[in-house]
């Protein structure tokens, strides 16, 4: 199935849980200090023990036939970052992506509804909206991996964990080249904010207009989803059409970015609670693409998928 329909077709779409947080902190994985766990796919133990992770999510959604996105790990993969791991001579883009892509392939007639997208991230510290590029200097610093992700093969990109507009209007503009349908996610504040202080539906309508073609809609990532829906019911977004966000990736905390950054214990929260609170955005407001975020595990999966329907 085209990513395109699904998104039009699929009442709800699931999405992983915690990735990177779970390697360090559930396995005490070392992930490398520049491309973080794309550099995993490198070591065969590391790849494999990757691979598990994805499997577990995977697996959850298959059970009940539920439709599932899968994203590269290449977060941290830009051309700087990987120039300092000293890793030029492979192509981390192209090769994350054929990771994640034999995982797919496992999956006999379901992969047919697994989608993978290729995520970009920020150049700087994705909590810290000070280190942001200016919006030119964004879309030329991540046009090559905007461009590698699309040439790999993902069915189509995000960008995730946006902390300020000038950087999200620039790789908005450098995805929108590519002619794949991209999603932009931000990382808010439940006043209705991003972290720099631009209200969410500012930020929506400047990229709508900004970037052509524009993304087929909005997300948020690392928030609670009681700090989500606070902020989508903030005065400030009254213009925002709640059908052009698309999805929540959710933290099990509802501490603020700055208290959970590098905090020395996991903030995370009873499964079916977090689970019921994902699923009650997707009946009162439509979102439909539901996964996790720091805090949450394959339990947080399962219980989202076990109270869909309910």
């Amino acid at each position: 199935m085209d990513f395109i329909k699904a998104i039009d077709d699929y009442p709800i779409i699931v999405t992983e849980g915690s990735i990177i947080e779970r390697l360090k902190r559930e396995y005490s994985i070392e992930l490398d200090p520049y491309i973080a766990n794309a550099g995993l796919i490198y070591n065969s133990k590391h790849r494999e023990l990757l691979a598990g992770v994805y499997r577990q999510y995977v697996d959850i959604a298959c059970k009940r036939d539920l439709p599932m996105l899968l994203f590269t790990p290449t977060w941290r993969a830009n051309p700087e970052r990987i120039k300092q791991a000293n890793v030029m001579s492979k192509d981390v883009n192209l090769d994350c992506y054929e990771f994640i892509a034999g995982i797919r392939q496992g999956y006999g007639k379901y992969a047919e509804k697994i989608f993978i997208g290729g995520i970009i991230g920020c150049s700087g510290d994705a909590y810290k909206p000070e280190e942001a590029l200016g919006t030119l200097e964004a879309e030329a610093f991540h046009r090559y991996q905007a461009d590698r992700l699309s040439q790999a093969g993902v069915d189509f990109l995000i960008a995730d964990t946006l902390p300020a507009i000038s950087e999200a209007v620039g790789l908005a503009k450098a995805m929108a080249r590519t002619g794949k349908p991209y999603i932009i996610s931000f990382v808010i504040r439940d006043s209705g904010t991003l972290l720099d202080g631009t209200a969410i539906a500012e930020a929506v309508t400047l990229i709508d207009s900004e970037a052509q073609p524009k993304p087929i809609g909005y997300a948020v990532n690392c928030v609670h989803p009681t700090v989500f829906k606070k902020a989508l019911q903030s005065p400030i977004n009254s213009g925002l059409r709640i059908s052009q966000m698309l999805g929540l990736m959710a933290n099990t905390s509802a501490k603020s970015p700055e208290e959970l950054d590098n905090a020395p214990n996991l903030e995370t929260a009873d499964p079916q609670i977090w689970a019921k609170q994902m699923i009650a955005l997707n009946n009162e407001l439509g979102i439909k693409i539901l996964g996790g975020c720091c805090g949450t595990d394959d339990g947080h999966i399962q219980a989202l998928v076990d109270e869909v329907g309910c």
